[in-house]
């Protein structure tokens, strides 16, 4: 199959191919994937709570494009463009406070945290902060369209998709039960993975369960591949499903609280979806979690891993004990991720095949891929 022949990738799964390896390594069809699949609708960015107070500010790099992501003095979150509006200088370049404005540090231009620009220092000439050629009411940071949900930021940067609700629709209907606030666990409840990988391939092993048994021995333990189902959404999301969730347990009995309301299914229950294009997120009845992977180029990327609960005050150490368990699950994943990417440089490797029975949560997603890419 050529790098840009993708007719066997939509195929019926028992026939279909794997997309090839030019969606894998190669810098220019990653662009076009950028553009396509990470610029075009609505994308995972950070979680609400790296931004918990009025005036923090976080610089994001989202491969390669420059966002600011603000929670303004009104409490709402905004995302801009980290670039100022006279000659492009990158405005903050560390998480911060801002306690006054947003100063460029090139020129000193100055914006409020909700992207009004409000000082244009000489402008004019010495002395001179006016000119009648720079409209302030024109000239203010660049907004992203975005939107919070499931403790997310999620952001639309060409600014063309459907409406959030609506094109979440089938991850809220799936999930209704869940679409409620969800309490960020703290600084232990985040960590970051780095992969050197295509963040593809971080979706496609997540999706499926098929390799639980050789890659999670511990959870496979007692969530064993045949106490797992599998779950598609066409041109939506994949993923997988549990049915016998167990609760972690504290050493004197301690339990994480549930969310409140829950249908039976959820008291033995756990889903696991990959929303494309770049967020994976987990329920359970006590805790969620969320994985936003964030590409820099082809071949590298960062897992961004938070980790929610039903209430604010839950148990400080089994809150740490649930993470260092999640963590050792997803770091046992990193072998086989990085694997299949140095895989991806072998010439005649024609895409693969997928199992007709185990893979099509992963089929799924080279499906959306190449249905995106498309000509």
């Amino acid at each position: 199959m050529s790098p840009t022949d993708l007719s066997h990738v939509r195929a019926p799964l028992a026939e279909a191919r794997g997309l090839p390896n030019a969606h894998y390594t190669d810098p220019a069809t990653h662009a076009a994937e950028r553009a396509r699949l990470l610029f075009d609708g609505w994308a995972g960015l950070v979680a609400e709570a790296e931004v918990p107070e009025p005036g923090d500010a976080l610089p994001v790099d989202f491969d390669g494009l420059p966002l600011l992501v603000v929670r303004g003095r009104d409490g709402a979150v905004r995302v801009f463009q980290n670039t100022c509006r006279h000659r492009g200088m990158i405005l903050v370049d560390a998480p911060r406070k801002i306690e006054g404005a947003i100063r460029c540090p090139y020129h000193s231009w100055c914006y409020a945290t909700d992207g009004r620009l409000v000082s244009t220092p000489h402008v004019g000439g010495p002395g001179q902060n006016l000119h009648a050629a720079i409209d302030r009411d024109t000239l203010g940071l660049t907004e992203i369209r975005s939107a919070s949900r499931f403790g997310l930021i999620w952001v639309d940067v060409m600014g063309q998709a459907p409406a959030f609700d609506t094109a979440m629709a089938p991850v809220l209907e799936r999930w209704a039960e869940f679409d409620r606030d969800w309490h960020h666990g703290g600084p232990e409840s985040h960590f970051t993975l780095s992969l050197n990988a295509n963040w593809k391939l971080a979706v496609e092993n997540y999706c499926e369960s098929y390799h639980l048994p050789w890659v999670h021995p511990g959870l496979n333990s007692y969530s064993r591949l045949e106490d797992h189902y599998n779950i598609e959404t066409p041109d939506h999301n994949s993923g997988q499903g549990s049915t016998v969730y167990r609760q972690l347990t504290g050493p004197e009995g301690a339990i994480f609280p549930d969310f409140d309301g829950l249908s039976d299914q959820w008291m033995t229950g756990a889903e696991y979806l990959a929303v494309y294009p770049n967020v994976l997120l987990g329920v359970h009845r006590d805790h969620a979690f969320a994985i936003l992977l964030r590409p820099s180029g082809p071949e590298r990327t960062e897992e961004h891993v938070h980790i929610f609960y039903a209430r604010p005050d839950t148990d400080e150490a089994l809150r740490a004990a649930n993470a260092v368990q999640w963590r050792t699950v997803f770091e046992e994943d990193v072998f086989v991720v990085e694997g299949m990417q140095r895989g991806r440089h072998g010439l005649h490797f024609d895409g693969g095949r997928f199992s007709p029975a185990m893979d099509g949560p992963t089929h799924n997603f080279h499906a959306w891929v190449a249905g995106r890419m498309a000509p």
